[in-house]
């Protein structure tokens, strides 16, 4: 564990207001599958640094799982536990296997000396430029998705050409108040901005449920990426986000088709191997000493992915 010095702090993405302002992703430059944006795709090139316990990771991992792009781009995970020195490498599952960084802050060093900003999970590293192509969660999805086809093992469109002004409208209205939502929730230090994030939150899963009950997806019989966006939060919402960030008004699984969603969702081939309940409770828990500064981690709550969600 880290020493007090070297607690994690909220910085200069908390305002003078306590409110919890997310700082915006530096590194977006894209690959692409004909190479015209300086970033070829490519087998072997480029290497997935990620974290089991974040949502913004967790996104990228499952675009590399449904596309089947594992053997051609390989990960390192970072360890859940970050103080303010950032993610760290600390051994044994935890190992870089690109670089052999110690710390993701040398990925950051080596693309731009001059960065002081937070560290970001995930980030998209090119082997042959020795730099970070992205660390916008949003933007390596839709490179995932579309940019590595012709390497890709699995024959899936997460961003369907006929879908994608929906998708696009979901996944700001799902991102500002439900992904980011909780965190502008849990971070606040101003009552009255952590009520406006939390009802705001609520009023938006109220409205996914109403819509989940005429459509076992988002947007129809198939998964799309607004539901991938969507899923990192709802599997982390009972564990975490309803006690740690103090979005309490009620638990997903008091919503019978947001929850039955989440199980559906898990239960798919590939998925549940991207949740890992215990890395994800470590980290909020542990890093987070400003919201919980005894660092327990809770035991419960007893969560059951693989109960039947009947909507098949």
């Amino acid at each position: 564990m880290a020493t007090e010095t070297q607690t994690f702090e909220l910085g200069g993405e908390l305002s003078a207001e306590g409110c919890f302002v997310r700082q915006e992703s530096v590194f977006r430059r894209w690959v692409t599958a004909d190479g015209s944006s300086g970033f070829p795709a490519a087998a072997g090139r480029y290497h997935l640094y990620a974290c089991l316990c974040c949502p913004w990771s967790q996104r990228a991992v499952i675009g590399r799982v449904l596309k089947g792009l594992e053997g051609a781009i390989d990960l390192s995970y970072v360890d859940p536990y970050r103080d303010a020195r950032g993610w760290a490498f600390s051994g044994g599952e935890f190992v870089d296997h690109a670089n052999s960084f110690s710390f993701l802050s040398e990925a950051y060093e080596a693309t731009d000396p001059t960065f002081r900003d937070r560290l970001t999970l995930p980030v998209l590293w090119d082997r042959e430029t020795g730099t970070i192509v992205s660390n916008e969660s949003g933007d390596i999805l839709r490179m995932l998705n579309g940019a590595f086809d012709a390497f890709a093992m699995r024959d899936v469109d997460l961003y369907p050409v006929p879908l994608r002004a929906e998708i696009d409208a979901l996944n700001a209205l799902i991102y500002d108040n439900v992904n980011n939502g909780v965190y502008k929730a849990g971070f606040s230090r101003n009552q009255e901005a952590y009520e406006e994030a939390c009802l705001n939150a609520f009023g938006v899963l109220d409205q996914l449920e109403e819509r989940l009950g005429a459509t076992r997806y988002l947007l129809g019989d198939t998964p799309t990426e607004a539901d991938w966006r969507l899923f990192p939060t709802c599997v982390r919402f009972d564990s975490v986000y309803y006690q740690h960030f103090k979005c309490n008004i009620r638990r997903l699984v008091d919503y019978p088709n947001l929850w039955a969603y989440t199980r559906d969702l898990y239960q798919l081939p590939g998925i549940a191997e991207t949740v890992d309940l215990a890395q994800i409770k470590r980290h909020y828990f542990t890093t987070h000493d400003m919201i919980n500064p005894s660092r327990l981690i809770p035991v419960g709550p007893e969560i059951d992915f693989l109960a039947p969600h009947g909507r098949g």
